[in-house]
């Protein structure tokens, strides 16, 4: 797909963002109103950005920026209008991922707001780069998920469908349970990279909430149950695997899916 194409057609792919925020002239909206009557490429875009919108002003969607980020970020921003030193530079890793970030903030008079800045980066990041810790890295990635509309690589409830998927796309074999009979029925799965290396998720749904489990093989460790800024975690290990449950369900109902997916198959 072109870049024209992904923002409209060429002509009118500019403006469809002014448009969809009331800031085009009575006579340009008109026009373009007439364009979007034979355009579905223009139309299409409006509509997703319209989708986009509606999903990040949902109730429970929020992540916010971990200040050490926050504070790398203005600790990079040069106050003379000069292109951060190399030293700083080198810090931030990956390093075209920080640049653009860098662009971005630039481009405002004044330093957003954690929220605004929040918001900004789940556009700008499609995985949580690894200098953030491993919860926030998981945390980063549920969101990133739902907004971005990649909850699943395979999308279905068949347990012998998705755990086969991950042959040759990661380097481990992570179990894949059916337990729709405890209200958890299975989704799909997709492949993430957390704490950098290749992980494989799985996502089930409990009363409407997504529930991404997120696995790796790691030593054992201790079970621990945590809560971020709203939403639940859980971790635990097996069989020299890692898990990692995060989900905006309830503690208690996150812990019974621990519990769920822990025992054996009948």
């Amino acid at each position: 797909m072109t870049k024209d194409q992904q923002l409209g057609c060429g002509q009118w792919g500019p403006v469809l963002h002014a448009f969809i925020d009331g800031e085009l002239d009575l006579v340009q909206a008109a026009q373009l109103d007439a364009h979007l009557a034979g355009c579905a490429d223009c139309k299409a875009e409006i509509e997703r950005v319209r989708d986009v919108r509606q999903l990040i002003g949902r109730d429970g969607v929020r992540y916010t920026v971990p200040e050490d980020v926050r504070a790398q970020v203005l600790a990079s921003l040069p106050l003379d209008g000069t292109a951060p030193s190399p030293s700083l530079r080198a810090d931030m890793q990956p390093r075209r991922t920080w640049d653009r970030v860098f662009r971005f903030v630039r481009d405002w008079s004044l330093v957003p707001s954690l929220a605004a800045l929040a918001a900004s980066a789940i556009l700008f990041f499609n995985t949580p780069g690894p200098d953030l810790g491993i919860e926030n890295q998981l945390l980063a990635s549920h969101v990133h998920s739902m907004l971005a509309d990649h909850l699943t690589d395979v999308q279905t409830s068949n347990q012998h469908t998705v755990k086969p998927w991950f042959n040759g796309r990661i380097d481990f074999s992570p179990p894949v349970n059916d337990l729709s009979k405890d209200g958890f029925p299975l989704v799909g799965g997709r492949v993430d990279y957390i704490g950098g290396r290749v992980v494989a998720t799985l996502v089930y749904r409990h009363n409407g909430h997504v529930i991404n489990l997120f696995i790796w093989p790691q030593a054992a460790g201790s079970q621990t149950d945590s809560e971020h800024d709203g939403y639940n975690m859980t971790t635990w290990s097996a069989d020299g695997l890692v898990f990692w449950a995060v989900s905006d369900v309830s503690a208690p109902d996150l812990a019974t899916f621990r519990t769920s997916f822990m025992r054996p198959p009948a």
